[in-house]
């Protein structure tokens, strides 16, 4: 575990790639996408813990139709950089049978860990599935994982990122902005 200087430090070297600005600006474009699309739906809109939780913050303000909020607790991550098997930790507290979903997630990677999500929510019964992501990190996804998140905020080249719910071995969620850390500390 790092210290918080050591923490600091790396926040300090990192790249800004989005600042608030272009954020808040790529959560207006996402609301309007999701309220013209689901605005009739009385949708379950799942987070994605702990990442989706900042975005989803923001979103929701933005999103004026009626829905329920839930969330779930799926990881492969566990404080590291690099992901593991997925670990389920919660499951949401409403019955998804019948029901519109939008899980929210932090961030589309590789991709098996939204997929495993919509997938579980198919499987509880779901009506439809939607997926949103906060940053779409274009890069080659997962062997199996065949579908593009439908509402999308950011795109950022293949980098490891920090900021507004991405963590950075659990810390920098809370930076104001969406970073790369710098190739020395990857």
């Amino acid at each position: 575990m790092k210290t918080p200087a050591e923490i600091t430090e790396i926040a300090r070297r990192a790249e800004c790639l989005y600042d608030m600005v272009q954020v808040e600006n790529a959560l207006d474009r996402m609301a309007q996408s999701i309220t013209k699309k689901l605005r009739d739906e009385n949708p379950i809109v799942l987070c994605v813990m702990v990442g989706a939780l900042v975005p989803l913050g923001h979103l929701l303000t933005r999103l004026h139709f009626p829905l329920v909020v839930d969330y779930i607790h799926a990881t492969r991550y566990r404080g590291q950089t690099r992901g593991g098997d997925l670990h389920w930790l919660v499951e949401p507290r409403h019955s998804l049978k019948d029901r519109t979903i939008l899980v929210v997630d932090d961030i589309m990677d590789g991709g098996l860990t939204l997929a495993a999500i919509l997938d579980y929510c198919s499987q509880m019964g779901a009506k439809s599935t939607y997926s949103a992501v906060m940053v779409d990190k274009k890069r080659k996804r997962e062997p199996g994982v065949n579908f593009e998140p439908d509402f999308v905020g950011l795109e950022t080249p293949n980098r490891y990122l920090f900021g507004f719910g991405l963590d950075y071995e659990e810390q920098l969620r809370n930076a104001p902005g969406i970073f790369a850390i710098s190739d020395k500390d990857v």
